[in-house]
């Protein structure tokens, strides 16, 4: 599972023309999601994102998590963080998962980022056309694989 991560001021996602959710301060979370991605994957870096400390503290030093700010997050379906470059310019997307497996560990990663975030996280619409919109904060952007945990 790939996850990429935005320090945002604000986030939003758009479908037809309508406004699906939107966040203030905190993270706008991509993830991908292949074949092989468990629960355990899941469970580590829901754990990982909520404890980041990338948000300044009194001092001006990223010291401060998105739950010491009470900060706000944002999830979005990306299949295209296993893009693959290797051959030609067309990327392959071979390694992500497919509908039947990706919902179900989407929306397992979105109720197990929530429940250690004590609240709802705002979330787009697995394979919509969504138009996603965030002011990034720094700018920061982390990118997290779980299969690199060493």
């Amino acid at each position: 599972m790939r996850t990429l991560i935005q320090r945002t001021s604000h986030a939003s996602v758009t479908i037809n023309g309508s406004c699906k959710s939107a966040i203030g301060c905190g993270l706008l979370v991509l993830v991908g999601i292949e074949d092989s991605d468990t629960q355990e994957d899941i469970d580590w870096l829901c754990k990982k994102i909520i404890n980041l400390r990338i948000f300044d503290d009194a001092d001006g030093v990223m010291n401060r998590s998105v739950l010491d700010i009470d900060g706000e997050v944002l999830v979005i379906s990306q299949f295209t963080l296993h893009a693959s470059t290797k051959k030609g310019n067309r990327p392959s997307y071979i390694r992500a998962a497919k509908p039947d497996i990706a919902i179900p560990r989407y929306e397992s990663f979105c109720h197990t980022l929530a429940t250690a975030l004590g609240k709802p996280v705002g979330t787009g619409e697995f394979g919509a056309d969504m138009k996603v919109e965030l002011l990034n904060d720094g700018p920061v952007t982390i990118w997290i694989d779980s299969k690199n945990k060493e």
